[in-house]
């Protein structure tokens, strides 16, 4: 593998996107307007329907959105507008950037989780998209007592390294600067050392008994290997969208949002089944 990364970060039968294929991205264009269309659908809905019938019910598990490389907790503010708009009660991850160590990060997230299920009095389900699903992923196996169920969205978590050679010379820039003495940003060890194989390692681990998995994937994705993202412990939904619009279409929101139902279902069926066991 060419770059900073560590050869184990992708294994035989993965590869990175060819170069053409971030043209694909393109579709980031009318997959944004399809969100334009829905919001303005819902709001004329609105304006025709009486105030007690506009007020969707109440999902009470907190749901927590998680950022992906190189971007924040604004890049899914639309879904979570959306998803508040169906009842799901959502929190941000607050990652201003996701570009540093993903152990760090992860141990972020992971307190952020604990202050969420300390306030709410239950477990948190969390979205990830792309690299923020591989947070979620290795959280879920660290620490089942906090994560109720996870949904992942284009999130090479087979192998990470099977991206577009673009991200690659992102990661090579954020090492170069690293190196520099900029903190806050991956080193080298985050992506060729001991830190990225515990993070790794970590992924690939058996998600527990009690925590619902669902992974979303597009083989139009111009960014990221889509069979890196078939989690086969995972509930596979195939989209038909962009890597980056994966967080805006709301296509894919749909699909979110009835992940996240589905899974507070199975959650309540496995509380009950242990109360009465």
């Amino acid at each position: 593998m060419s770059g900073t990364l560590g050869s184990f970060l992708l294994p035989d039968g993965f590869e990175r996107p060819r170069m053409h294929a971030v043209l694909r991205e393109g579709s980031l264009v009318p997959e944004a307007g399809r969100y334009v269309v829905r919001r303005l659908d819902e709001r004329k809905e609105r304006r025709e329907t009486a105030w007690a019938g506009r007020v969707a019910p109440r999902h009470h598990d907190p749901v927590v959105l998680v950022p992906g490389f190189l971007a924040g907790d604004g890049t899914l503010r639309l879904m979570a507008r959306s998803l508040r708009d169906e009842g799901f009660r959502t929190y941000r991850s607050l990652i201003r950037a996701n570009v540093g160590c993903t152990l760090n990060a992860a141990a972020q997230l992971e307190m952020r989780l604990e202050s969420i299920a300390q306030r709410r009095g239950t477990r948190v389900q969390v979205v990830g998209h792309s690299l923020g699903g591989m947070l979620a992923r290795g959280l879920a196996v660290r620490r089942p007592d906090l994560i109720s169920g996870i949904v992942t969205m284009g999130s090479p978590m087979l192998a990470p390294g099977a991206h577009h050679v673009s991200l690659t010379r992102s990661v090579d820039l954020l090492v170069r600067l690293s190196r520099a003495g900029l903190p806050g940003l991956m080193s080298e060890e985050c992506v060729a050392g001991v830190c990225a194989r515990e993070s790794f390692d970590e992924s690939q681990q058996p998600v527990p008994a009690g925590v619902a998995f669902t992974a979303i994937y597009s083989k139009r994705d111009g960014i990221v290997d889509w069979r890196a993202c078939v989690d086969p412990q995972g509930e596979k939904v195939e989209v038909t969208t962009s890597h980056v619009g994966m967080a805006i279409d709301p296509r894919v929101i749909d699909h979110v949002a009835t992940a996240l139902a589905r899974q507070r279902t199975q959650s309540l069926v496995e509380v009950d089944r242990s109360e009465t066991a």
